[in-house]
């Protein structure tokens, strides 16, 4: 079997597991959000941090429910870092520098999962289990909290109460993430994922010296690292790591855990405003940018430029040899189009045009399927702006499932798709001229530009992933993509919060003639469309003299 085929095969029995559980696992996200009952271990925390599930909260109070966890989620992190010396089971590693504890703290708890640091030679198993899985968990579920209060904005009329936080933010945990991430880490653990609290071992020479490998609860966390759309790796290699990733299977089902989610809340979607119909033209709307992504990212990985790339079948510097070109091809598209950015293979090592590829992905703003709950507030952003186009073409106010898309809500929704873009390009063009931040670059010219470029668009979409070759454990880099990560995860949810409050305030405008189905294909053209011009016209200039230089030259 040859190379493109076995890649073109992976990729149809990924999209076949993806349609089998797309209908189950969207119904019952719907009902986890739409039940009126709670679980006794629900009321168990409920009580414990003294939260009334019960009280419906306006976009406000959700917005404080939302950023109050997220500091104390910051602080507690950030403290289990300094103290990390003293604390049991630390495997020898020392405390955490304060900038790099400071970049790590607000990395995991806005869903990024940026690292700076080795993960075998610095964190120890407290900190790994008690602090970043914790993280990888209740982050997912923040993400999944605020696009179900966007959803109901849309469901509900002429109220602005938006649901329960923290009721939200319990159910996500306790009756999606948990039970299915313990599934998978039991199946990557069968895969031989390792699953374990040991010590540092030696196993043997390597370079002239001794080489040494520590244990630790992999398997769990892996799961959730990729369920949740997170993707921090227990080891440097992240899923290049065979502790982590063992077998094509398990490199397959990673890719599956990915996916499931973002995919399946457009069905929750469909469901919690009464039609199934929107949430498949949302979901074709993602699942067309992710296919066409998938395959341009192949071709530019298997197109033969001479010799050495015809022997080997492909680009297969900085890949996997397990895992191939084809698969490593879905597995970078997959992770740079959702939020997660854990790696199977070194996204500087692609070709000029495949590394652009990964960061047009991220600058689409991560909608195709995007972040676990991110991707879905996202797109849905993205389809008021389409009907707001579709609007002035035809000199009629836009409306939206029922609700009209007013200068309040275009005006929210044009704050939102801003803040990243000025993340992104303002932070880059302060590294690139200032003296000291272009001395972490391994690379000059195009691809040295290429590494800070991707550094700034992956912190500021929260997205995780990274140019290999960058030094990014600087105190610059450390405190601006802190900086960006944070700006980047919680700027925009108050305006996607605000966004629900005034559309929940509305009372619903019925369909008429010359109302616009955005049900059907030729919408899904337009939001398409919309979503590729808007960021072309953003990323443009800056791709050209990175990735597009780089490829053409």
């Amino acid at each position: 079997m040859g190379p493109v085929l076995a890649g073109v095969l992976q990729l149809l029995a990924l999209i076949a597991a993806l349609a089998l559980a797309y209908i189950p696992l969207g119904n019952y996200m719907a009902k986890v959000y739409s039940s009126d009952k709670h679980w006794r271990v629900e009321k168990w925390i409920y009580k414990a941090i003294g939260a009334n599930p019960d009280t419906e909260m306006r976009w406000t109070a959700y917005l404080r429910g939302v950023l109050a966890f997220s500091v104390i989620g910051v602080l507690f992190l950030y403290l289990l870092q300094r103290i990390q010396g003293v604390l049991p089971g630390s495997l020898g590693f020392s405390s955490i520098d304060p900038d790099q504890a400071f970049n790590t703290a607000v990395s995991f708890v806005t869903n990024t999962n940026w690292q700076s640091y080795y993960g075998e030679q610095a964190m120890g198993h407290v900190v790994q289990t008690a602090g970043l899985a914790v993280q990888n968990f209740v982050s997912a579920a923040v993400g999944i909290a605020v696009a179900v209060a966007l959803v109901r904005g849309f469901a509900r009329s002429r109220t602005g109460e938006l649901g329960n936080f923290w009721s939200d933010l319990v159910r996500g945990t306790v009756r999606i993430l948990v039970p299915i991430a313990a599934v998978a880490a039991v199946v990557l653990v069968a895969c031989g994922a390792i699953q374990n609290f040991s010590g540092i071992h030696e196993v043997g020479q390597f370079m002239g010296g001794h080489q040494q490998w520590n244990g630790g609860a992999v398997a769990s966390q892996e799961a959730i690292k990729e369920l949740g759309t997170n993707g921090g790796g227990y080891f440097n290699a992240n899923s290049a790591h065979p502790f982590e990733n063992p077998t094509p299977f398990s490199n397959l089902f990673e890719i599956f855990l990915i996916l499931v989610i973002p995919f399946a809340l457009t069905r929750t979607f469909g469901l919690m405003v009464g039609s199934v119909k929107q949430g498949y033209a949302i979901l074709a709307t993602m699942a067309t940018i992710w296919v066409g992504f998938v395959a341009l990212m192949m071709w530019t990985e298997f197109a033969h430029h001479g010799p050495a790339f015809d022997i080997a079948g492909g680009a297969y510097e900085g890949k996997e040899v397990r895992f191939g070109v084809g698969a490593s091809s879905i597995f970078a598209t997959s992770t740079t189009l959702t939020s997660t950015g854990a790696v199977d293979s070194f996204h500087s090592s692609f070709t000029g045009l495949g590394g652009g590829i990964t960061m047009l992905g991220m600058m689409l703003g991560e909608i195709a399927p995007g972040g676990t709950g991110s991707g879905l507030y996202g797109m849905l952003i993205m389809a008021i702006i389409a009907v707001f186009i579709a609007g002035l073409m035809v000199g009629r106010t836009p409306e939206y499932l029922g609700k009209k898309i007013g200068s309040r809500e275009i005006k929210l929704a044009a704050c939102y798709i801003l803040v990243t873009p000025a993340l992104v390009l303002v932070f880059t063009a302060f590294a690139m001229a200032l003296p000291t931040p272009a001395n972490s670059m391994t690379n000059s010219g195009a691809h040295g530009f290429s590494e800070i470029l991707y550094a700034y668009t992956s912190a500021s979409n929260n997205n995780g992933s990274a140019f290999a070759g960058l030094n990014a454990d600087t105190q610059w880099f450390n405190s601006t993509l802190g900086l960006c990560m944070l700006f980047g995860r919680f700027v925009p949810m108050i305006f996607v919060l605000a966004l629900a409050g005034s559309l929940a305030e509305q009372k619903p405008v019925p369909a008429t003639a010359g109302t616009l189905r955005t049900d059907k294909p030729l919408y899904t053209g337009l939001l398409v469309g919309t979503i590729i011009i808007i960021t072309g016209l953003t990323y443009f200039p800056a791709l050209a003299l990175g990735p597009l230089a780089e490829g053409l030259a």
